[in-house]
Parts: C-alpha cells; sequence; structure tokens
C-alpha cells in the first residue's frame, strides 16, 4: 500500500471519534454484505453499502468536517478503511498515527 496516503488518510480520521464510527460502520457493512452473498440478496448488499458509507460519511461532514478520501481514491480508501478498523481492534494503530502526525508537521 502506498505509505504516503496511508499517512494522509490518516490523518483525514485524526478525531477518536471517526475512527470509532468508521470501525463500526465497517464491521456492520462486512457482516451485511457477507450476508448478502450468502444469501444471493441484492437488496441487503444495497444494505451494507450504506452501512458502511453512511457512518463514514456522517464523521466526515460532522466530526472531522472534512471530505471523505474515498472521493479521491476509492479502492485505496476502502483497503485503508480495512487497515485502520484493523489497527483499532488489535491496538496497533498508536505507531502509525504518530507517524502521521510526524509527517503533517513537516
Amino acid at each position: 500500500m502506498d505509505d504516503a496516503f496511508w499517512l494522509r488518510y490518516l490523518r483525514a480520521h485524526a478525531d477518536p471519534r471517526t475512527r470509532t464510527i468508521h470501525a463500526a460502520g465497517t464491521i456492520l457493512a462486512t457482516l451485511v454484505g457477507t450476508a448478502a452473498i450468502a444469501r444471493r440478496n441484492p437488496k441487503l448488499f444495497a444494505a451494507a453499502l450504506v452501512c458502511g458509507y453512511g457512518p463514514a460519511w456522517y464523521a466526515h461532514a460532522f466530526v472531522e468536517r472534512n471530505k471523505p478520501e474515498t472521493f479521491s481514491a476509492p479502492f485505496r480508501s476502502l483497503t485503508s478503511d480495512y487497515r485502520m478498523c484493523w489497527g483499532l481492534l488489535t491496538g496497533t494503530l498508536d505507531a502509525d498515527l504518530q507517524r502521521a502526525n510526524a509527517a503533517a508537521e513537516v
């Protein structure tokens, strides 16, 4: 993954509330999306998209007050979202957040 994009992505998610909202939406979207595939249900798949993007866009609009990275780089944004979610769940995100903040100061 492009490290510069990853660090920019993290800076766009500086508020811990945004990261938490993203993680909740990502987990829910993954569960609903998996059910949609298992049941071959297009309506559930549409619901999975709403579950994932709805909370994320809300967080960007009302918490971070910035534009979601998904508009400029959808695939990299999606993979970064899962990476951020994994880091939150495993407690390994702090080092990357520190690197992102340090890169912003340069």
